[in-house]
């Protein structure tokens, strides 16, 4: 692996701790990686398997030499789970990075009966900052990255769950990825008084579990789908910057997030996901 920042030109650089959820896939194992490598910090491994997250971080402490690489074991489809994740965490956190995605081939509910693209790439993201906003907030300057997508679009905020339209992997992924940039947005308006930024991103194209899922492949490495992620939780642009969406570390344009009535009507609906 070869990291393509300079982490050495950035003042206080260390001592930060990190949470990466999704870290067993391809990409999220290669965020974690890449943050490892900074020298001092601190990486938690969000994982759903015991035996993939002790996995993850065997490979990522070995390769990178960094003995501060820990799991925490949670199901992010559910509200419990991501609750007591956050009630039992202790001391800072400074970047919270949304990684952790799903897209079955054919409709599945969580135990709560909520469709599982939408449980898991949308409310887990929401719940997450939620839950961890008072730790951000205590931590700051504080970051969230969101891992997102340039392909998105389609939301019903009607059908969320798809119980009236027909399901489609790909279409109720490409509505978790747009729900996932409004929700950078109307974060970020939130916490800007918490000095807390929120930025969404489109990762690299990457051959993964989850773009074969959607029936694709990818023609970059992990690493190169990682950079983005990366360069958003370390550089200064992801704590001088938020509420942006980034392709390639560039800022692109959101025309999802300048309909502000359907972003505060998608925080709203998601908050009521939450508020039992």
């Amino acid at each position: 692996m070869v990291l393509t920042f300079d982490f050495s030109s950035i003042p206080n650089y260390g001592n930060r701790v990190f949470l990466v959820t999704g870290a067993p896939g391809a990409i999220g194992k290669a965020i974690a990686r890449q943050l490892a490598a900074i020298p001092e910090s601190g990486v938690v491994l969000v994982c759903r398997d015991k035996n993939k997250a002790e996995q993850a971080r065997k490979e990522i402490a070995g390769s990178t030499g960094n003995p501060r690489v820990r799991f925490e074991l949670a199901d992010l489809s559910r509200l419990g789970d991501i609750r007591r994740l956050a009630a039992r965490w202790k001391g800072p956190l400074h970047v919270l990075i949304n990684n952790a995605a799903c897209t079955p081939r054919v409709r599945q509910e969580t135990p709560e009966g909520i469709e599982m693209q939408f449980a898991t790439n949308v409310l887990g993201y929401f719940r997450l900052i939620d839950e961890f906003t008072n730790i951000l907030k205590a931590s700051a300057p504080a970051r969230v990255v969101n891992v997102a997508s340039y392909w998105a679009g389609g939301l019903d905020l009607n059908d969320l769950e798809f119980t009236r339209r027909s399901y489609d992997n790909g279409q109720a992924y490409r509505q978790s990825k747009q729900a996932d940039r409004m929700l950078s947005a109307a974060f970020s308006e939130k916490l800007k008084p918490s000095d807390i930024t929120v930025n969404a991103c489109h990762p690299g194209d990457v051959n993964s579990t989850l773009s074969n899922n959607l029936g694709f492949g990818g023609h970059e490495t992990p690493d190169q789908g990682a950079e983005t992620p990366v360069w958003l939780a370390t550089l200064p642009i992801g704590q001088q910057k938020t509420g942006q969406y980034y392709e390639t570390r560039r800022e692109s344009g959101c025309t999802f997030c300048r309909d502000r009535q359907a972003v505060n009507a998608l925080y709203e609906i998601c908050a009521n996901y939450s508020s039992a």
